[in-house]
């Protein structure tokens, strides 16, 4: 039977760095996975995102409904997102009956800076950043939505399966981890 992980987390808790060193390690032991990553599936939704919260309504049930078809095709599933909202990884769990939710925590102000030193991909960079100024000047800023552990609170897993402290460890320490973890929870 397939299994589910999800990687939830602040912005720049880690989730993606880890979830790439994971890859490597499940690419090593010759099992298949397929890596959802919202930000890139956030982009085919809503080409212009705005994140605020009816938005992110839309875009996470999505995101569990394609994590849900790919599961019941059989296939491995890693997802990487913040999902500040409890409801919508318990939704997934709903849905999925192997499903492993890693609580990548971290401290906000590590996440601040790790996230202002991001290499400028999908993801807007210095949300942080911006999010406090704007918090300072009533400015508003173009593209920047509610920023979880900002504007909105970020609610942490009431009991997930593992939790990794990502400022007092190594990403690929981490990825070892939850692998070896994964390996006892659904007998890999």
């Amino acid at each position: 039977m397939p299994f589910l992980i999800w990687l939830t987390g602040l912005p720049g808790s880690g989730k993606s760095t880890i979830a790439h060193e994971l890859l490597k390690i499940f690419k090593e032991n010759g099992i298949s996975i397929r890596y959802l990553r919202l930000d890139e599936i956030r982009k085919l939704i809503t080409p212009h995102p705005t994140y605020n919260e009816h938005e992110r309504e839309i875009v996470y049930r999505a995101y569990v409904v394609i994590a849900k078809f790919l599961y019941d095709e059989g296939l491995n599933i890693i997802m990487d997102a913040t999902a500040h909202r409890r409801r919508w990884r318990e939704f997934c769990r709903s849905l999925i009956p192997k499903f492993i939710e890693v609580y990548i925590k971290c401290p906000i102000e590590i996440c601040i800076q790790r996230e202002s030193e991001r290499e400028q991909d999908i993801v807007r960079k210095r949300i942080y950043l911006d999010a406090l100024e704007r918090l300072k000047s009533g400015e508003r800023k173009l593209g920047l939505g509610e920023v979880p552990g900002i504007d909105v609170p970020y609610e942490e897993p009431l009991n997930p399966e593992i939790i990794i402290e990502s400022d007092k460890i190594q990403p690929s320490e981490a990825a070892s981890l939850i692998f070896n973890k994964l390996i006892k929870l659904i007998e890999l």
